[in-house]
């Protein structure tokens, strides 16, 4: 029985959470810590429910960085560093505050027991990954997985990616950022959706949940539709901010779902939200660089990269209810075929055995 640890700064989606959950069903044992308690009350294991930084700062640097890496246009995964004096000493005051819970946390839960260990974001409780250091030369494997914005606008942690001994994706983009990544679908359980309930009403439900509108095109999405609207009788759900349970039983009344179009800085593909909407058997759209949709297995997507394609897709879809029935059983077909607990445990453990991991 392997022990497994996962760190993440936040449970990412729920995806960390489904990640710990996954090893536990399939027979090992697994904790997960996270730093900070994410908003959107998905559920935790172990939170450090550590304080966040200065909010205001802290999206004023990142939407810096982010206008930064647009204009650069980068092609491969930078290192992330301080910028000045005032960040190296928020940083390095910020890590010996925190250093006593964390310490206490590594001896309550007995985590130098554990024998691999999963950053998720590809973070250390410290920025210089200082605890991660110290595992390493006990013997330990280090297993580094990105899941979006760590990568591309915040930048690999150096002194972590160089003892990492296995590093993982499950955003197609970044394959091309960084070229030892492993893809691997992550892990996701459906038994916790609603049944898609069944309509009679003639006006099509649209759903789109963005948890960043600039990542996710809302504002393109929102364009498309009032031009709908003119057209044919739909109703637009844009959900925003809603408790989670919640959100899951409105989508659970939708017609067609879309994930992202157009959007900048968020990748290109799916994420939990089409993937929540696909397992609800719900037709979803999306954008995908063509590489993207003819290298996805069996893709079972709606594919709209622009505002033009958006609208036939949308007018497709709307117009022929036997269309999104049969799109909507290759969805859920499909999500427990690569999604699937066993599919993606089976995968890792031919990549820990590949990369010298057990």
């Amino acid at each position: 029985m392997l022990k497994i640890l996962h760190i993440a700064p936040l449970n990412f989606a729920g995806v960390p959470y489904d990640f710990f959950k996954m090893h536990n069903y399939c027979g090992d044992s697994s904790r997960l810590i996270t730093l900070h308690k994410n908003e959107r009350v998905f559920p935790e294991d172990i939170c450090l429910n550590l304080p966040l930084p200065n909010q205001y700062l802290a999206k004023k640097i990142r939407l810096k960085k982010v206008e930064q890496l647009e204009q650069e246009n980068s092609t491969t995964a930078h290192y992330f560093e301080t910028r000045n004096l005032f960040e190296r000493i928020y940083y390095n005051t910020y890590d010996f505050l925190i250093q006593p819970k964390v310490e206490k946390t590594i001896s309550d839960y007995a985590l130098n027991d554990f024998n691999i260990i999963h950053y998720d974001g590809g973070l250390d409780f410290y920025r210089n990954a200082r605890q991660a250091i110290k595992w390493k030369k006990q013997g330990k494997k280090i297993v580094c997985c990105y899941y979006g914005s760590d990568l591309r606008i915040r930048g690999l942690i150096k002194s972590l990616d160089e003892i990492s001994d296995l590093n993982l994706t499950s955003e197609f983009d970044h394959l091309s950022l960084k070229k030892d990544l492993n893809y691997l679908f992550y892990p996701y359980d459906p038994s916790e959706l609603p049944v898609k309930k069944e309509r009679m009403d003639e006006e099509i439900k649209i759903v789109h949940s963005p948890t960043n509108r600039k990542y996710k095109g809302t504002e393109l999405i929102i364009s498309v539709i009032e031009r709908i609207k003119k057209e044919r009788r739909i109703e637009f759900l844009l959900l925003e901010n809603i408790e989670r349970r919640r959100l899951l039983e409105i989508k659970s009344e939708c017609d067609i779902s879309i994930d992202q179009v157009g959007g900048t800085m968020g990748g290109t593909g799916y994420g939990k939200a089409g993937l929540e909407t696909l397992a609800m058997g719900i037709p979803t759209i999306t954008n995908m660089t063509k590489d993207y949709a003819d290298w996805l297995p069996e893709n079972p997507f709606d594919v709209a990269n622009n505002a033009e394609e958006l609208y036939k897709t949308l007018i497709e879809l709307i117009d022929d209810e036997s269309l999104r029935l049969e799109k909507g059983v290759k969805g859920k077909d499909w999500v427990k075929k690569f999604h699937s607990f066993e599919s993606v445990n089976q995968h890792l453990m031919r990549l820990y055995r590949a990369h010298g991991i057990i």
